[in-house]
């Protein structure tokens, strides 16, 4: 029941709730356009992504993750296991393995 109740326990709860609520809502997303994808033509982020000036598209977003979590994860905590650092080292893999796999992806599919 404690669990249940976290979110509700003050504001700076609900509020990384309600963050991590849409995060997870826009991850579903995601992941359901991917796989409707084939079904029909392709839509206009594939078009965006897939022309040859993607490279320079990947290349700032991996400028901009390197930037992003080289700072953040400096000012986060780093003590105990209920800091948050893990958490965002997590999410900096993930999001920096798919960004630098479409800058890689990019530059050798010329």
């Amino acid at each position: 029941m404690q669990l249940l109740l976290a979110p509700f326990q003050g504001p700076l709860q609900f509020a990384i709730f309600s963050i991590a609520t849409v995060m997870g809502g826009g991850f579903v997303f995601i992941f359901a356009r991917a796989a409707m994808a084939s079904e029909g033509r392709s839509p206009g982020l594939v078009k965006a992504i897939t022309n040859p000036n993607a490279k320079f598209l990947f290349t700032f977003l991996a400028i901009g993750w390197a930037f992003v979590f080289g700072i953040g994860l400096q000012l986060v905590p780093h003590e105990g296991a209920n800091s948050p650092y893990g958490g965002l080292a997590l999410i900096a893999l993930f999001s920096g393995f798919f960004i630098l796999m479409g800058l890689l992806w990019s530059v050798i599919g010329e």
